[in-house]
C-alpha cells in the first residue's frame, strides 16, 4: 500500500511508534544461522544438499525422503525396460561427470546407482532422513517459520520439526494413479501399475495386456514381448514415436548402444575430450526448442522425419498407421522415443487394440464391441496426477492451502515460488522447461537461484520473503500469450495441460532452456515482498567492518580482476 507521498503506509504507521535501535556487533556479510528443510532426495534434493554444503555457511539442513533410499524417480520406477531417453552423459550432475556409463541411454538401475554413489561420495546421507514422510506443513507468520509434521515410516511415529525455509524437491511425475475404468479392481489376475511395479510379477509364458503408449508403455512392451505367450496393447490416442534425444550421437536409426572400454578409457583419461563430447550432446539438446514453434521449418521437418520413421518401422501399408500418426504437432505431447517399440507391434504374439475399453471384468478386459480379452496380467502404464497439488496439506498465509489455491490452475512464479507461501521454493514447479531436455541442468540452475535468495535473506536481517500475486499474474499472462506460438497448444491431450486437450499449458516454460537459464541469472528482487526482522532496514550493515576483510584476506583483490562485475555486457 502506497500513500500519496510515495511512502509505504504500513511504514509510516510504524515510524510513528517509539522504537529502540542499536548497532549490531557483527560485520557486514555475516550469515545468521538458518534451518532449511527439503522434501525429497532425488536429483534436486541431492544437488541442493551438495551446493549448500559446499557454498553456504550457518545452514542447518535436513532432507526428508519418504523412500528407504535416495534416487527419487529412479528408485520408484523399476518396471521392465525402465530407462532414460536423455543420453547418459548428459543425465548427470555437471559437477560429477561419470565417464563409465554402460550405454548411451542408461537403464534405471544404473542411474539409481549413480545417485547413490554421489550421495556416498559427498557424504550427503548425513543430511538425509530416509523413510520419513512429510504429512503436513503450516506457515507460522508470527515467528517467520514453517512448522512440519513428519511420519517416521519405520516406526509409524509422527513428530514435529520446523525451518526458516521449506524447499519442495519431490518432483513432478511421482504421484501415480490408476486409470478411470469401471470394474478395474474386479480383475482376478495380476493388476500392476508401471510406476508401482511389483518385482514378483512373472510375465513369462503369460497372456499380458498393456494399457498406455506414453514413455513407460513404449518401454514395457518391447521388453516383455519376447517372453510372453501373447501381448495385447491398447492405443487410445495417437502419439509420435520418435528417435531418441541427441540421435546424431546415438546408434544407427537413433538406437541405443554400449560404450566400448576404449571409449570409457578415453573419457576417463582425457577430461577435455570428455567435456567436449558432453557439450556437443547438450548443444544438440538445446537446439530442440526451434521445432516446438508450430509454424517453423523445424516443426515441418520433425513431422516429416517422424512420419517416415513410423512408416519404416511399422510398414508402409500397415493399418496401424491411421491410428498412430497424430494430427497434432510433434511435441504437443512429449515426444516418445521408443527403441524397438514399433517393431514389436508387428510380432506374431502381439495384438494392437484401438477399440475403446468399456469395463474390466474378472477374467480380463471388455471392449466397446462386446468382446472380452482374457488376460493373466494387466499392466497400466497410465501416468500420474500432474495437478502439482501436494499430497499433504500445506498451509500458507492466513491459513490458505496450496491445494485450494491451485484447485483450478497451478500458477507459480518462474516455476520456483508461489504467492501466499513465504520462505518456500520448489523445484520443477509450474512453468519449468521440463519438455526441453535433461532435467539435471534445470535443477542445478534452480538451486543457484534459491541459494542467492537465501543468502540475501541470511545476511540482510530478513524475516520472510514472498513473491507477489501481481508478478505471478504478469508471468502467466505472458505464458498464455506466448504458448499460442507453440506445438504444445495444438489439439492433443497432454500432461503439459494437466490432462486436458485444449486447456492452459501449465507445466512448461515459454522459451528455450537457455532462455530459462538466462532468466534466472539475476533474481528480480522487486517481484518479492521482503519483511525484515529488525526495525531498521540497514541493521545488517553492522559494526562498520566487512566479512571481506580480516586476517589473511586480500583486501585489494579488485586490482587483480578489473573487469569483474561487468559480465552482463557479454550477453
Amino acid at each position: 500500500m502506497i500513500d500519496l507521498n510515495g511512502t509505504n503506509a504500513a511504514e509510516s504507521a510504524r515510524t510513528k511508534q517509539p522504537r529502540q535501535y542499536d548497532i549490531q556487533e557483527k560485520p557486514l556479510g555475516e550469515p545468521r544461522s538458518l534451518r532449511v528443510i527439503a522434501i525429497g532426495a532425488g536429483a534436486s534434493g541431492l544437488n541442493l544438499g551438495r551446493q549448500i554444503d559446499k557454498h553456504m555457511s550457518n545452514i542447518d539442513l535436513t532432507i526428508y525422503e519418504k523412500n528407504p533410499e535416495v534416487g527419487g524417480t529412479w528408485y520408484e520406477n523399476r518396471y521392465p525396460g525402465c530407462a532414460c531417453d536423455i543420453p547418459s552423459h548428459n543425465y548427470q550432475f555437471t559437477w560429477e561427470p561419470n565417464p563409465d556409463w554402460t550405454t548411451f541411454y542408461s537403464q534405471a538401475p544404473e542411474i539409481l546407482q549413480y545417485f547413490r554413489d554421489v550421495a556416498r561420495k559427498y557424504e550427503l546421507y548425513r543430511f538425509i532422513k530416509l523413510s520419513h514422510r512429510v504429512v503436513a506443513a503450516e506457515w507460522d507468520e508470527e515467528n517467520g517459520i514453517w512448522k512440519l509434521s513428519i511420519e517416521d515410516l519405520t516406526s509409524g511415529n509422527i513428530f514435529d520439526d520446523w525451518c526458516h525455509f521449506m524447499i519442495s524437491a519431490s518432483g513432478i511425475l511421482n504421484n501415480w494413479r490408476w486409470p478411470d475404468i469401471p470394474g478395474l479392481h474386479s480383475f482376478k489376475g495380476r493388476l500392476v501399475h508401471s510406476a508401482a511395479w511389483d518385482n514378483t510379477v512373472d510375465w513369462k509364458g503369460k497372456k499380458v495386456a498393456v494399457l498406455g503408449c506414453g514413455s513407460s508403455g513404449v518401454q514395457v512392451v518391447p521388453t516383455i514381448q519376447p517372453d510372453v505367450e501373447h501381448l495385447t496393447t491398447f492405443i487410445r490416442t495417437p502419439t509420435w514415436i520418435t528417435a531418441g534425444f541427441a540421435q546424431s550421437k546415438a546408434g544407427p536409426g537413433g538406437a541405443n548402444f554400449n560404450f566400448s572400454e576404449d571409449q570409457k578409457r578415453q573419457f576417463r583419461d582425457d577430461p577435455d575430450t570428455y567435456l567436449q563430447y558432453r557439450k556437443e550432446v547438450e548443444q544438440e539438446l538445446n537446439t530442440r526448442f526451434k521445432f516446438i514453434l508450430k509454424d517453423s521449418p523445424e516443426q515441418a521437418e520433425a513431422v516429416r522425419f517422424s512420419i517416415n520413421e513410423m512408416k519404416q518401422k511399422l510398414g508402409e501399408d500397415s493399418p496401424l498407421l491411421k491410428h498412430m500418426i497424430p494430427s497434432f504437432a510433434v511435441g504437443c505431447r512429449r515426444p516418445t522415443p521408443g527403441n524397438g517399440y514399433l517393431e514389436s507391434l508387428n510380432k506374431e504374439n502381439v495384438r494392437v487394440v484401438t477399440d475403446s475399453i468399456s469395463e474390466v471384468v474378472p477374467e480380463g478386459i471388455k471392449l466397446s464391441t462386446g468382446e472380452i480379452i482374457a488376460v493373466d496380467i494387466f499392466v497400466c502404464a497410465t501416468g500420474f496426477d500432474i495437478s502439482f497439488r501436494p499430497r499433504y496439506p500445506v498451509k500458507g498465509m492466513e491459513g490458505i492451502t496450496l491445494s485450494e489455491q491451485w484447485k483450478d490452475r497451478p500458477n507459480g512464479y518462474l516455476s520456483l515460488a508461489v504467492p501466499n507461501f513465504p520462505n518456500h521454493f520448489m523445484f520443477l514447479g509450474p512453468g519449468a522447461p521440463i519438455g526441453h531436455g535433461s532435467v539435471i541442468p534445470i535443477v542445478e540452475h534452480a538451486t543457484k537461484y534459491m541459494l542467492h535468495m537465501i543468502h540475501k535473506f541470511q545476511t540482510q536481517d530478513i524475516k520472510s520473503v514472498t513473491v507477489t500475486q501481481e508478478a505471478v499474474d504478469d508471468f502467466n499472462e505472458h505464458i498464455d500469450l506466448f504458448m499460442k506460438r507453440t506445438a504444445w497448444s495444438t489439439h492433443c491431450r497432454s500432461w503439459f495441460k494437466n490432462g486436458t486437450i485444449d486447456g492452459p499449458i501449465v507445466a512448461l516454460h515459454p522459451g528455450s532452456r537457455i532462455h530459462w537459464f538466462h532468466m534466472l541469472n539475476e533474481p528480480r528482487y522487486e517481484d518479492y515482498v521482503w519483511n525484515r526482522s529488525m526495525c531498521n532496514r540497514f541493521s545488517y550493515l553492522g559494526n562498520g567492518f566487512s566479512t571481506k576483510e580480516g586476517d589473511g584476506k586480500d583486501t585489494a583483490s579488485y586490482f587483480d580482476h578489473p573487469d569483474a562485475g561487468y559480465e552482463f555486457v557479454s550477453y
